[in-house]
């Protein structure tokens, strides 16, 4: 009898043992999770809050770079030589700041959200240089109405020059030209871009097949940033 316990209290303590380090285990895992989490929400909560660290720097009509994390982003960096591939143009709606852009479809986005979606966060500001005397309060109208005209178009995906869909930096452009009177931004033809790189091709591949419109007149973000006109704002 003595010999049958004995053997059976180090197995009691084995048990208790690893519910021991069961339970100090779940509770590290349980910990970590939390601050993790923790982590995130104040991440998440900074991101949110970023644009209202500089309402007073924003002003209607200003453009927006960020750097795209879409398939085609990279083909579009290196096509233009340029690190922004998406862009939109600022508003004010309801007392809340809002970008109009040219995704899929066309649309206004709470300034929080797109800068959240932006690579690393990142985006740029830019604002044209006369636009205290340019951008009066009718002419900032008028651009939202022509902004207005354009929403729920779908996205371009053959950046062709119509109105029958449209993509981000051509909505950038119409807005001023037609709201404005202003053009921002040189307007180039598709073969005037770096077509060479192998992402670039496989892309022009994709959508187009064997018949490049190259001859196609094209607005890019980045021949919007470069426009000498244009004033940074904000980098953030």
């Amino acid at each position: 009898m003595w010999k049958h316990s004995f053997y059976r209290k180090p197995h009691i303590a084995m048990n208790k043992l690893n519910v021991v380090r069961i339970l100090t285990i779940a509770n590290l895992l349980v910990t970590a999770a939390c601050s993790n989490d923790s982590e995130q929400k104040v991440t998440k909560q900074r991101h949110e809050t970023s644009d209202i660290q500089h309402l007073d720097s924003l002003m209607e009509g200003d453009i927006l770079f960020q750097i795209s994390t879409s398939g085609q982003g990279k083909a579009i960096q290196l096509a233009t030589n340029s690190p922004y591939s998406h862009c939109g143009i600022l508003f004010k709606e309801n007392n809340q700041w809002m970008v109009y852009e040219g995704v899929q479809p066309v649309k206004t986005t709470k300034l929080s959200e797109w800068i959240n979606r932006g690579d690393g966060h990142h985006f740029v500001s830019k604002r044209h240089k006369h636009a205290a005397s340019l951008l009066t309060s009718d002419v900032t109208q008028k651009m939202k109405e022509e902004a207005k005209k354009l929403l729920g178009k779908n996205y371009d995906l053959t950046f062709e020059w119509n109105d029958d869909r449209i993509y981000c930096s051509e909505l950038v452009y119409k807005i001023y030209q037609r709201g404005a009177g202003v053009s921002i931004g040189t307007l180039q033809k598709l073969q005037d871009f770096n077509l060479n790189s192998p992402v670039v091709r496989a892309k022009l591949n994709e959508r187009y097949g064997k018949n490049i419109p190259l001859n196609e007149t094209v607005i890019s973000p980045g021949a919007i940033f470069e426009d000498t006109n244009l004033v940074e704002i904000l980098s953030e």
